[in-house]
């Protein structure tokens, strides 16, 4: 009886850590995501660019961008590795603090003085601006992007390629040569 017992006790305690290995071996990659305050602090400290991507609760591309290019394995990669990434209510009526900077709420516009401040005004969603590990705006880019597409600008940027090359020149030469390993993936 014995025998039988810890042979019971031996295949649920098997059971048991292959469900955790399983569990955990297949957890689902994410974007780590911070506030703005967090990724300007971890700039001060570990300089790297920033991505913030402006969203509001109502925007329908900004959902989709959400579901199909922030899931993505490789875009997520390249994005954990070499960039701080936030997520901006554009809508936010909580105060918004960057640096020594504090943004409030606008109610003339319906958006926070931070969104406003980094989409210069031209109110579109989703927008994905890009900052320098100084906090310099590089650019900011109106619009849903696919993985492919954005994994062509995310790397673009974040290897300073765009200090090397046009864009157009990168995407159908460099890009194509450096990333052919994940192009379908993408």
């Amino acid at each position: 009886m014995k025998k039988i017992y810890f042979f019971l006790m031996f295949i649920c305690v098997s059971n048991f850590i292959f469900a955790q290995h399983t569990a955990s071996s297949t957890k689902k990659k994410e974007v780590e995501w911070l506030t703005i305050q967090e990724a300007y602090n971890r700039t001060q400290k570990e300089p790297r660019k920033t991505i913030i991507d402006v969203y509001t609760a109502w925007c329908g591309w900004c959902k989709v961008m959400d579901k199909e290019t922030y899931t993505n394995p490789e875009v997520i990669d390249y994005l954990n590795k070499n960039f701080y990434m936030v997520k901006l209510d554009a809508e936010s009526k909580q105060d918004i603090v960057i640096g020594n900077t504090k943004y409030i709420f606008d109610e003339k516009s319906g958006a926070n003085q931070a969104a406003l401040a980094l989409l210069q005004g031209k109110m579109s969603y989703p927008t994905t601006v890009f900052l320098d590990a100084q906090y310099n705006m590089i650019q900011p880019l109106p619009g849903y992007l696919d993985a492919k597409a954005f994994h062509q600008i995310v790397t673009y940027l974040g290897g300073d390629y765009n200090k090397k090359e046009p864009f157009e020149q990168y995407k159908t030469g460099t890009y194509k040569e450096v990333f052919k390993t994940i192009l379908t993936k993408l």
